[in-house]
């Protein structure tokens, strides 16, 4: 674990120029490097006078300060959480125990105190979306047959950041069972916007991205079958990273579809992203940012940039116009027959696949609940959904031939497609507005009006993030500017498939380029 840590601290510390001067160091102690049992009792009902320099800290930065001493776990814990209790409006959070956070936070200052080496994520407060199993809290994915449902152990993922010192910072709210892109939850209550109040987070894990975006954390757990970490990052102004299908497990996950199912992280930095990569992956290989300069990036006007909102396609074009000058190649071109082949994979494997996926997650983990009860309980949308498109004897029900097309003919030309593209352009990520409007209003759910014509939510919403999640790519979402209306717009890069690591490493250069949004007033 010492040659990790040493490995990631030269990683990130001086690859990211992240950590803060010392001189701001004595701003945020309580008692020195003396540790937790000096620290003054926790006050987690209003945030302290010092407490805006700790939250807006990086992850990267965070740890370092912690790791050595500068700052103790628990004084950062008890800034998060007095955050967490301001912005409780938000409602990002369907579980979250302070007495837990700060008890573990004191375990691990004694931890340094007595010469444990701090892991790569010491002392981290990370909120995990609720439809991960963590052994401390119920995974309900937001469903209310769910409510009491408390996991026997960790999904590897959270067991993973455990073991690098992380501190589990409750559960989030999502859309329910993730099926949607809203989450505007009805049985545990609408998750807010950071930015509006008024509108969506975006989903399914919009929960933790409205955490993220607000500052009650720097890096949290998300998860997208189907656009659900990057539609959030987009709608709350954070980077988002959905790595290649299958990089990070998803056992212990509530699912979907194992074709199309990722974890992965929220943060408001690129460097966050890469850190969680690292420890999950256990890949420390030093990452440089990749210059833009010379490098190739595709455009394909036809289907991305069709139907955009007036604001998010200026601001598009201003981002992709600051990209060109700082030295990279804008390559255009098209994809023909896209758009069928997504029609004919994409919802047909999530909804044929949810239902069986549901039924043995169910089983497999003990819940007490079976499908038929665990709909029954559902909310009267998501009741609605799944009895037209999932349930036998829906309008919409697929039957087993069109699934078998859908995965064994249509998902491997979709992905064959995307090989012949990358390999014919030379590109080294297709780049394209994340969402075509910014984020809607909370109950808007239907129709969505852009240039005086009315459009399906869905296509609104996740017209553009369904290819490269069906396709397997990683994704990044970095956000570009906010609307006069002052909402986030961000753009997406899709790499080929396994070039995660490539694509994060270029992600530095062009979150250097694009900049970060000021943070919302909340």
């Amino acid at each position: 674990m010492s040659e990790l840590h040493d490995t990631s601290r030269r990683a990130f510390l001086l690859g990211a120029s992240a950590a803060m001067a010392v001189s701001a160091t004595s701003a945020m102690t309580t008692s020195g490097a003396g540790g937790a049992g000096a620290a003054a009792a926790p006050d987690t009902t209003s945030p302290a006078a010092d407490d805006t320099a700790l939250l807006n800290l990086s992850a990267v930065e965070a740890v370092a300060h912690m790791s050595e001493g500068s700052l103790t776990s628990e004084r950062y814990a008890q800034a998060l959480l007095a955050r967490c209790q301001a912005a409780k409006a938000l409602n990002a959070f369907i579980a979250l125990d302070p007495a837990r956070v700060l008890e573990a936070a004191r375990t691990r200052d004694r931890e340094r105190q007595a010469g444990t080496k701090p892991g790569a994520l010491f002392g981290l407060p990370i909120p995990v979306k609720d439809s991960v199993n963590t052994r401390d809290y119920p995974t309900t994915a937001g469903t209310p047959a769910l409510r009491h449902f408390q996991p026997a152990q960790d999904a590897p993922v959270v067991a993973a950041l455990r073991t690098a010192g992380a501190i589990v910072l409750g559960k989030t709210n999502l859309h329910e069972l993730s099926y949607g892109w809203t989450s505007n939850n009805l049985a545990f209550g609408a998750v807010h916007n950071p930015y509006d109040q008024s509108r969506i987070p975006g989903g399914s894990s919009g929960g933790t991205a409205a955490a993220i975006a607000a500052h009650l954390a720097p890096l949290g757990i998300a998860e997208d079958t189907e656009g659900s970490i990057r539609v959030p990052a987009a709608f709350c102004g954070i980077a988002g990273f959905r790595p290649t299908t299958g990089r990070y497990s998803t056992e212990g996950c509530v699912p979907i579809s194992a074709l199309f199912d990722q974890i992965g992280p929220h943060a408001r930095s690129v460097w966050d992203l890469v850190l969680f990569d690292s420890v999950v992956t256990k890949d420390w290989r030093a990452l440089e940012a990749t210059p833009l300069k010379g490098i190739r990036l595709g455009v394909v006007r036809d289907y991305w940039f069709t139907d955009l909102d007036p604001q998010v396609e200026r601001l598009t074009r201003l981002a992709l116009t600051r990209l060109k000058d700082a030295g990279a190649e804008i390559v255009e071109t098209q994809l023909p027959g896209l758009g069928a082949l997504i029609g004919a994979t994409t919802y047909p494997v999530q909804n044929h696949d949810v239902r069986l996926a549901l039924a043995r997650y169910l089983k497999e983990y003990a819940t007490g609940v079976d499908l038929e009860e665990l709909i029954a309980r559902a909310s009267p949308d998501i009741q609605r959904v799944f009895r037209s498109d999932v349930l036998p004897g829906g309008e919409n029900f697929v039957a087993e031939a069109a699934y078998v097309a859908a995965r064994d003919q249509h998902l491997p030309t979709l992905r064959r497609l995307y090989q012949d593209y990358f390999a014919r352009t030379g590109v080294a990520a297709m780049v394209f507005p994340t969402t075509l409007v910014p984020a809607p209003r909370i109950g808007e759910e239907t129709s969505i009006e852009v240039r005086g014509r009315s459009l399906p939510f869905d296509v609104a919403v996740a017209r553009n993030i369904a290819a490269g999640s069906t396709a397997g790519l990683p994704g990044l979402v970095l956000p570009i500017a906010l609307t006069p209306a002052g909402l986030p717009v961000s753009m997406e890069f899709d790499a080929p498939a396994g070039t995660d690591r490539a694509l994060l490493a270029l992600g530095l250069s062009l979150e250097r380029v694009l900049g970060r949004l000021q943070p919302p007033h909340v």
